[in-house]
């Protein structure tokens, strides 16, 4: 669970980043979370996007997808949102929250 002032950190710092992924009219599949999966063991914090043609809004992908990845999520702002998650491999941690 992430406090107010960890949660405004990875804001400001993923407010620079583009979304990796695309969440489209297929919907929230295996393969995405296998994916999903894979970038945010190497980046911590991942920015997605939902198309129009999505059956979920931002909010409903978020609630969805999190669970999955063991994530927590940051921003929904629109049609994109943040999750994070700290990287099991105390090598790998990119970002440092107090």
């Amino acid at each position: 669970m992430l406090t107010s002032k960890q949660r405004a950190k990875l804001r400001s710092i993923a407010q620079s980043y583009d979304p990796i992924f695309y969440i489209g009219k297929q919907g929230i599949s295996d393969e995405i979370i296998n994916q999903l999966e894979n970038a945010i063991n190497a980046r911590e914090l991942i920015k997605l996007g939902v198309q129009e043609s999505c059956e979920y809004t931002a909010r409903e992908a978020a609630d969805a997808i999190a669970p999955r990845l063991n994530a927590d999520t940051v921003a929904v702002i629109g049609r994109k949102f943040v999750l994070w998650r700290r990287s099991k491999d105390p090598k790998k941690r990119v970002i440092e929250l107090d």
